[in-house]
């Protein structure tokens, strides 16, 4: 398989064909290091997406950026979800518009239940994500959410950080190393939840280290080496490739 022939035309590919986020060749900064340098991709309705590369391959600042976040700085470039534009819009305004980004560091406010946390962030009235949706979907939440959020265990907490992005009845959910620090049991949690949401037609991006586990998880998958894309195809591609493994992923 031509890697870098591949990747090229799933960039040329992108602003052509349907797509429910499409991100059209993002440039983006930190400081004077530019990181993201002019990516296109895009992701269907309902699939999930791993974003992978080793460390400094511009992940996270893509994610980012797709969140618009202050920091990175994106520089230029398109980002639309389900035919409307987000690339002039403020973080705050994209999250109304309906992206849920978990952050690696997940964000739980202290002094809040678990609860409490949830219902910040719930829209009124819910449209698909209620309270006790949300507990169905995590019966370990349940269990705690008279418990203040904080002191949860990392695994719960990274339960709780999902189930407050799709309290905002999110269409696309953003997870940054939603792995990092579990033990493999509580990743298969996560994972089985990932995929029910999924069976309900959420469309997710994922950024994580444990590739294997991502690639496992996802449809399609989309590989960064120095700010480009070097691979955009299916997951289970890059599983067979051993070469491609083990000069991007190191696995």
């Amino acid at each position: 398989m031509n890697v870098q022939s591949k990747a090229s035309a799933g960039a040329n590919h992108a602003k052509t064909a349907p797509a429910y986020l499409d991100v059209w060749d993002l440039h983006a900064y930190y400081g004077e290091s530019y990181i993201v340098q002019g990516i296109s991709f895009k992701v269907h309705e309902g699939e999930i997406l791993a974003l992978l590369g080793r460390n400094g391959a511009g992940k996270t600042t893509t994610l980012r950026s797709i969140a618009r976040l202050d920091d990175p700085q994106v520089t230029h470039g398109e980002i639309w979800l389900d035919h409307q534009p987000l690339h002039n819009m403020k973080s705050y305004e994209a999250a109304i518009s309906g992206l849920g980004l978990v952050p690696e560091d997940r964000r739980i406010i202290p002094g809040l239940t678990v609860e409490e946390n949830l219902k910040l962030a719930q829209i009124a009235p819910p449209i698909g994500w209620s309270i006790e949706r949300l507990y169905d979907l995590f019966p370990r939440l349940g269990e705690r959410r008279a418990q203040e959020g904080v002191t949860l265990s990392g695994g719960e907490q990274q339960m709780l950080a999902i189930a407050r992005a799709l309290a905002r009845d999110i269409k696309v959910l953003l997870l940054d190393e939603p792995y990092e620090g579990l033990a493999p049991v509580i990743v298969d949690e996560i994972e089985k939840t990932l995929r029910l949401i999924k069976e309900q037609g959420m469309t997710t991006i994922i950024v994580e280290q444990n590739a294997v586990r991502a690639l496992e998880l996802a449809d399609r998958a989309v590989i960064l080496d120095t700010g480009g894309i070097v691979f955009d195809g299916l997951a289970s591609e890059v599983l067979e490739n051993e070469e491609l493994r083990a000069e991007y992923l190191a696995i």
